[in-house]
């Protein structure tokens, strides 16, 4: 929902940096790998309980992540490339989320067991309907640079940007946060199966 207002603000600074990286020889998926490492950092500091320590990386991770697409643009833009940021990306986002559930298993498991649940929901729903629309040659306006077709949510990047930072922030709260952040979930895969759902079927009407 607010990814691509996101986008806008951050294009800039990060354009800048992606065009240093371009001069230093830095390739787009030696980033994105970098910034999964740097993700898996914040997986471990959330597990022995070092939340402000975590939100540091989660924060460079996500810059990161923003950085590799930007200097993707500069430089050559591949599949493979594209593929391994989308790989990277969910297993970073259920690594935080098991590392509440490992950081205090009696309070956080149940909640962290609905939110992967969540996960799983918008996950699944995104990828299934980028799958068709590359098969329908769509794509994006509002995306036009990402490597699938995004369709959009209630949920998206900076939506959960912004719950990490809060859970970080608020560890002790995190069930409840997970618990609302799980029904932001849960709307969001709703939404996107049933507009998913009847975009295709009228487009088979069409034919």
């Amino acid at each position: 929902m607010l990814d691509p207002w996101a986008i806008k603000l951050v294009e800039s600074p990060l354009k800048a940096c992606a065009n240093i990286l371009k001069e230093k020889g830095i390739k787009p998926d030696q980033v994105t790998i970098a910034g999964f490492g740097i993700g898996l950092l914040a997986f471990f500091t959330i597990w022995i309980n070092g939340y402000k320590v975590a939100l540091f990386f989660i924060v460079l991770n996500r810059i990161m992540d923003g950085l590799d697409g930007a200097l993707a643009k500069l430089t050559t833009r591949t599949d493979a490339g594209g593929f391994l940021d989308i790989c990277l990306d969910f297993i970073f986002y259920s690594s935080i989320v098991a590392g509440f559930a490992l950081a205090d298993p009696q309070n956080n498991a149940l909640a962290a067991v609905f939110l992967l649940l969540g996960f799983v929901g918008t996950g699944t729903s995104f990828l299934a309907f980028a799958v068709m629309a590359q098969k329908h040659d769509w794509k994006s306006m509002a995306y036009p640079n990402k490597a699938l077709y995004y369709i959009g949510g209630l949920t998206e990047g900076t939506e959960t940007i912004i719950f990490m930072v809060i859970i970080c922030i608020f560890p002790d709260h995190f069930p409840f946060f997970a618990f609302f952040f799980a029904l932001l979930c849960l709307i969001t895969t709703i939404t996107r199966v049933l507009s998913g759902y009847e975009m295709l079927k009228q487009v088979a009407k069409n034919k």
